[in-house]
């Protein structure tokens, strides 16, 4: 990334951290995640040379390692890469993400920051007290906190992608062309792939969307050790 953007998204962050007021603090959000967003469209730039996608593994540690997993695979299809869930592995649960380099950096930079949101905002909860209830409230917790990132992230790059004006041919073809490119690459490393989606049986799915909904942008690589936080 652009170190002059991402001076940019880092004085809006410490603005949404050190603010009290609720208002202020999504509006400092949604500045950063839309500059995100404005910055993966201005890579699509024909000028600039076109590079081949590239891919790297992510790896997860316990605990919920495949909790943090799934929050990574969805940061990273939400900018534009293609996120594969590998399993276990390397002491941790791995995720494969396919993608160009702008796309990767960012997914990177998103990912990092909201893993250590989602670890601070487990700490902060209140689950029920019987043990079993406790641990499926904290992952449901984790996979609203998910979601509704997800969600939100998308928001800005449909946003960005309306307002951009490509300078030959639409944006839509030619975010579909380096999607293909992309596919192209999973296809040749993976020739099957099988999608699972995740149970949930926890009352704390709607408490971790709110969460997600106040989530923060921002640091700079996804860690390799274990959040604290996440113990719990």
């Amino acid at each position: 990334m652009r170190e002059r953007t991402l001076e940019r998204v880092r004085k809006l962050l410490a603005k949404a951290e050190r603010t009290d007021n609720e208002h202020e603090r999504a509006t400092f959000m949604a500045a950063a995640s839309a500059l995100m967003a404005k910055y993966g469209i201005d890579a699509l730039d024909p000028g600039e040379q076109r590079q081949a996608p590239g891919d790297r593994i992510v790896t997860l540690p316990a605990p919920w390692a495949r909790e943090k997993a799934r929050l990574v695979g969805l940061v990273a299809q939400a900018v534009r890469c293609r996120p594969l869930l590998i399993g276990r592995g390397d002491g941790g649960h791995r995720v494969h993400i396919f993608g160009f380099a702008a796309d990767l950096e960012r997914a990177d930079v998103l990912a990092t920051s909201l893993l250590l949101q989602m670890a601070s905002g487990l700490a902060r909860t209140r689950p029920p007290a019987e043990a079993a209830a406790a641990r499926a409230y904290r992952r449901s917790w984790l996979l609203g906190f998910a979601d509704e990132v997800y969600r939100l992230l998308r928001e800005a790059e449909r946003r960005a992608e309306a307002e951009h004006v490509a300078p030959s041919g639409s944006t839509a073809l030619v975010l579909a062309d380096r999607r293909a490119e992309v596919e192209r690459a999973v296809a040749a490393r993976y020739p099957r792939i099988r999608v699972t989606v995740p149970r949930m049986s926890g009352t704390g799915y709607h408490d971790g969307a709110a969460a997600g909904r106040r989530a923060d942008l921002g640091r700079t690589r996804v860690p390799d050790a274990s959040s604290p936080e996440l113990a719990r």
